[in-house]
């Protein structure tokens, strides 16, 4: 297995370009929400792929999830999870409905979560692509109706050394005082993450370079 290094100040360039990017998605996603957004990157691990199959899978019977994924220069994919609270809240918020039902997603509500997917993983793609000038573009989202880990196949199988960056991001966001978290995973396979950090060690960091593309 490769072993990927990285130390303390690529971690932290990383997660403080993802939350450039998570910004500008926060700003996005508040219009729909009509309300203020938070989103952070409190996380950022390389795990191998079992584990990271295990994790997803965690999360399979409980939560609604909406992968997009991340293509061009980069290769990756982001899921985001909904559990039935968070799709009530949502519904109520966003599609100002009353009396949300749990269970089977209405056309609207499954349109809402995949059009939150949009929003955010297209945040964080452009913000990237202009941060680390890479030619990249993230797939319309869909909600993958057999096991996730056969819809992560293209991207786990393609790479036998895969070990996939996971970075969880807690997505917060407040209306009326009521806070709603939806956990959203980001990973890239292996010769992205590499490529990423090549481009960060190209940085001059005596300059504050990451603020410079705003």
């Amino acid at each position: 297995m490769m072993e990927t290094q990285i130390s303390e100040l690529e971690r932290d360039i990383i997660k403080e370009i993802l939350n450039i990017g998570l910004a500008r998605a926060a700003d996005s996603f508040a219009a729909i929400a009509k309300d203020k957004v938070l989103l952070k990157v409190p996380d950022i691990q390389l795990i191998e792929v079992k584990e990271l199959l295990e994790l997803v899978a965690q999360y399979e019977d409980t939560h609604v999830i909406i992968q997009s994924d991340i293509k061009g220069d980069f290769n990756g994919a982001t899921l985001m999870l909904f559990s039935d609270d968070h799709i009530v809240r949502l519904s109520e918020v966003c599609l100002s409905m009353v009396d949300v039902q749990k269970g089977e997603l209405s056309v609207m509500q499954e349109s809402l979560l995949l059009e939150i997917s949009n929003i955010i993983t297209g945040a964080l793609v452009t913000q990237l692509a202009n941060i680390l000038k890479a030619n990249i573009y993230g797939s319309p989202p869909k909600a993958p109706k057999s096991h996730i880990a056969d819809s992560l196949k293209d991207i786990l199988v393609q790479h036998p050394l895969f070990q996939p960056l996971v970075f969880t991001v807690i997505t917060r966001f407040t209306h009326n005082s009521r806070s709603v978290e939806l956990p959203l995973l980001l990973f890239f396979d292996t010769k992205t993450f590499i490529t990423i950090i090549d481009i960060i060690r190209t940085f001059d960091l005596g300059k504050n370079n990451l603020m410079e593309t705003d």
